[in-house]
């Protein structure tokens, strides 16, 4: 199974300005754990997750006044789409991380989180074990 049969194709797309508190309520909406950074200045894609925000907030920092271009992951690590989905469970344990960015090309066409992949697999597992 691939990234591309896994992976959420519905991408939250924020800019580096927005606060960490609209980037919460934005991803609080659409449910998802982690949003793009597309910085249109620098052609640059940056990703802030949940645990970006939990950090800056156990920290004490305001989330009126923080950025998300200052919280994002520093070394974004892409997937492809065509990636085996251990391929991309690989990269998150060697990273620490639990979303990837996919491009195709250069362009962003979704994310694949840890859960996704749990999902996919489950899905198998079920189909093979007849459960």
């Amino acid at each position: 199974m691939y990234v591309k049969d896994a992976m959420s194709t519905v991408v939250l797309t924020i800019g580096p300005a927005h606060t960490l508190r609209q980037a919460a309520q934005l991803m609080a909406a659409r449910r998802v754990g982690a949003a793009v950074i597309l910085d249109t200045d620098t052609s640059g894609l940056g990703i802030l997750t949940e645990r970006d925000i939990l950090n800056s907030l156990g920290a004490g920092e305001n989330p009126d006044r923080e950025i998300a271009q200052t919280h994002t992951t520093p070394d974004v690590v892409f997937a492809a789409p065509y990636w085996t989905l251990d391929d991309a469970a690989d990269a998150m344990v060697r990273g620490g991380f639990r979303h990837l960015i996919v491009l195709d090309g250069y362009e962003p066409v979704g994310i694949v989180s840890v859960r996704d992949i749990i999902r996919c697999r489950s899905a198998v597992t079920e189909r093979v074990s007849g459960v």
